[in-house]
């Protein structure tokens, strides 16, 4: 006897029974592929807070042993194996492992979460939770460490100064007003000091940039060797450092002896590759709570000490006073007034008239600029011209005098020169030649009857990128002439490293030629060397026949000053009564 059934559905269960299991033995396979390759731990725990699933990333981090790496193993001995065997930092007692186990517990079980452990052995581990829907959670363990130190070394280099390694004015200001808080809370003192180095800028120059970056670095070494370990040392930027010292005994004293020692140190030579290099400093102090206790107001008063400092000779300190307030008011109200005369158009051109020493027949006008206040009258450029230039108002003004200068001399007779002087703040700006140029253009001004007359101290910086300047002006035919010659650093260096079509003797030699061998020397010496050059000369500050007649017989070209004219408006420029010898003689 036989049975027939038919177990066709039975078979296709079976099959596809069996290609679930393959199914999912593949993907546990990939599941297992994935957790053994994860950068990250991952551990997984249940709902009664027991291990589920784990990688072996996660035992390495862990150094977990064997008899913990089962399903099952409770949360609290995988923690109190991880204490107890030193993975974190910290204690490593049983009590310290409960405190942990505790701390964790009272982590919420229904959101997510994340911490940061700190390990024994410095590496940081980011540990992220993410809650499961029935309960239990699942863990990832990463290594951040370098992330941490990428982070640290941002945060560092965000406050601290790259060349010298010291703190920078971020957190300068930081460090300074976390102290005023401290001194408004329990008491105590504060002092603060603004460094200033002197003649920084004459070694970068001559030297150049690396050396003048290898001497930074060296001063800052030099002034942390002066202060105290819980001493604020910070370089806020160029050649300007500050410190801040908190609780000195005797405060007063305290700082002189600082100072002092700033001073000493600083003032001693440097030797940059074989180079020797000397430097000053000028220091600037200022006591809280004596003078003040907000930070703002601390950084103000210590920055007059130190302008004061370097208005008086520098190389010295000078303590905050009530007087340097008043002055920076006065200076203040001064720059306002100045500032609203420019947009007034309060000022005007004077215009004096240089001649041939021997035919003293007119052939160039320069021109000066006055203000005509509306309460003080006339004032001189002596009394406002320097204001202009440390405010930096003087690029507005000297743009208005150039532009009106050129529009006032357009209609001049062909062969009259216009003499203008540009200041140093001028020169180092990079427009300066687009700025003529439109001038030129804007006025019609022929380039070749302009003259700029500029001082030595406007070449004292950069030369390399003046020079490039003076030539571009040459070739559009413009005259340059150096101003007061011989009442700067070392002119003769500056003749013959720029192409100047005049040298113009100060007028402190011309008054003094007939009467002192010192201006004789210095007169007929500038002659030899501008005939050498090829130089035209003109005399300045000529009042006298007797001047007049001493630098004509000497060799001066042209001359200028108060026995030919005065500077007047050019309502009373006369160009051609001046043109008449015979009237000139008169």
């Amino acid at each position: 006897m036989a049975t027939h059934e038919d177990i066709t559905e039975r078979s296709r269960q079976e099959t596809e029974v069996l290609q679930q299991a393959a199914e999912l033995a593949r993907i546990n396979m990939q599941f297992d592929a994935a957790l053994s390759n994860m950068t990250q731990g991952l551990c997984m725990f249940d709902g009664k807070k027991r291990l589920v699933v784990w990688n072996e990333r996660y035992a390495e981090l862990y150094r977990l042993q064997p008899d913990l790496l089962k399903v099952g193993t409770p949360h609290e001995a995988v923690i109190a194996d991880r204490i107890s065997r030193g993975i974190l930092k910290g204690e490593t007692s049983k009590s310290a492992a409960k405190k942990k186990i505790a701390s964790l517990n009272q982590l919420p079980q229904d959101t997510a979460s994340c911490r940061v452990d700190e390990f024994s052995d410095g590496r940081f581990i980011l540990v992220t939770r993410q809650p499961m829907a029935e309960g239990g959670w699942l863990a990832t363990h990463e290594d951040i460490t370098e992330r941490r130190r990428a982070e640290a070394e941002i945060i560092h280099l965000a406050r601290h100064d790259a060349l010298t390694e010291l703190p920078n004015r971020v957190e300068f200001n930081v460090k300074l007003e976390e102290a005023s808080k401290r001194l408004k809370r329990n008491g105590g003192t504060i002092t603060v000091m603004m460094i200033d180095l002197d003649k920084f800028k004459v070694v970068n120059d001559t030297l150049g940039h690396p050396a003048g970056d290898k001497l930074l670095i060296e001063v800052g070494k030099r002034l942390q060797s002066t202060v105290r370990e819980t001493d604020v040392l910070a370089r806020l930027g160029g050649d300007e450092f500050a410190i801040i010292q908190e609780d000195a005994p005797n405060q007063h004293e305290a700082a002189i002896a600082l100072a002092l020692r700033i001073v000493d140190a600083i003032s001693r030579p440097f030797d940059l590759n074989g180079n020797r290099a000397s430097l000053g400093v000028s220091i600037g102090i200022v006591l809280a709570p004596e003078h003040e206790a907000d930070p703002e107001g601390l950084l103000k008063r210590a920055d007059l000490a130190l302008y004061d400092a370097k208005a008086n000779g520098r190389n010295d300190y000078r303590f905050f006073g009530n007087e340097l307030l008043e002055v920076a008011d006065t200076q203040r109200t001064a720059e306002n007034e100045l500032r609203d005369a420019i947009e007034r158009k309060e000022f005007e051109l004077h215009y004096q008239p240089v001649v041939d020493a021997k035919s003293r027949m007119l052939c160039g006008v320069e021109a000066l600029v006055r203000w005509r206040h509306p309460g003080k009258g006339l004032i001189g450029p002596d009394k406002f011209v320097p204001l202009a230039e440390s405010t930096g108002l003087i690029a507005p003004l000297g743009e208005w005098i150039l532009r009106q200068a050129c529009a006032d001399a357009v209609s001049w007779p062909a062969h009259v020169k216009l003499a203008i002087n540009i200041s140093a703040i001028q020169f180092k700006k990079d427009n300066l030649f687009e700025i003529i140029l439109a001038t030129l253009v804007e006025t019609g001004f022929a380039p070749g009857r302009l003259e700029l007359e500029i001082t030595e101290t406007s070449l004292l910086e950069n030369q390399e990128a003046h020079l490039t300047t003076i030539r571009q002006l040459k070739n559009l035919g413009i005259s340059m002439a150096l101003d007061d010659f011989g009442t700067g650093y070392s002119s003769v260096n500056y003749l013959a490293n720029f192409p100047f079509d005049k040298i113009k003797i100060d007028k402190s030699f011309t008054q003094g030629v007939l009467s002192r061998r010192d201006c004789k020397a210095v007169v007929a010496s500038t002659l030899a060397l501008a005939q050498g050059l090829g130089t035209v000369t003109t005399a300045e500050g000529v009042e006298t026949e007797d001047q007049l007649e001493y630098m004509r017989d000497a060799g001066v070209d042209l001359v200028q000053g108060y026995l030919f004219g005065r500077p007047v408006p050019i309502s009373q420029l006369d160009l051609h009564a001046t043109l008449s010898p015979r009237e000139m003689v008169a």
